[in-house]
């Protein structure tokens, strides 16, 4: 066993966890951090998407132990006193999910994105998110979401408000 110290949603964790862990795994299973989602556990998908240290990571391509230090930021740490975090809201107010399977990872990664770039045109869009599928939408829904939320009042100084870490699709 190895121990780790983390910041996981602004709460401070310390647990006691086998080397291999990967960190989408610890989230889950040790956390409870169930939004955080495994698609397919080679990096392809992106639902695992985290913001570790203000960067998106895929969570299953990281071990838990790689995280010790570090400030990891979830799904479930967007939103702020109950309020969600514009991208949260655009991906609502868009109907920029069909399933919902991809949805958090799109979203971590999105917020990476405009954290990096907060007027992306389409096609920085669909760079940015380009390693994140999603299987149902055809991503029309989404793009225009992060155009919504880049266009928002106060997305950009937002964007990294809530977290301190990025994305990838």
């Amino acid at each position: 066993m190895a121990r780790i110290e983390l910041v996981v949603d602004g709460a401070r964790v310390a647990d006691d966890v086998e080397p291999r862990m990967l960190l989408v795994h610890y989230l889950r299973e040790s956390l409870g951090k169930t939004g955080t989602v495994i698609g397919c556990d080679t990096s392809n998908c992106g639902a695992c998407t985290v913001h570790l240290d203000g960067k998106s990571v895929k969570s299953c391509n990281i071990l838990a132990v790689q995280a010790d230090g570090c400030e990891v930021t979830t799904i479930e740490g967007l939103a702020t006193d109950g309020q969600l975090h514009p991208v949260q809201e655009a991906f609502h107010e868009c109907h920029a999910l069909q399933c919902g399977y991809c949805t958090p990872g799109m979203i971590m990664q999105s917020v990476d994105l405009l954290r990096d770039n907060p007027d992306p045109s389409e096609e920085e869009i669909r760079l940015g998110l380009e390693g994140n599928l999603c299987r149902c939408t055809g991503y029309h829904n989404i793009v225009r979401a992060v155009q919504t939320a880049a266009g928002s009042s106060g997305a950009a100084a937002n964007a990294g408000a809530s977290d301190s870490a990025g994305g990838t699709r």
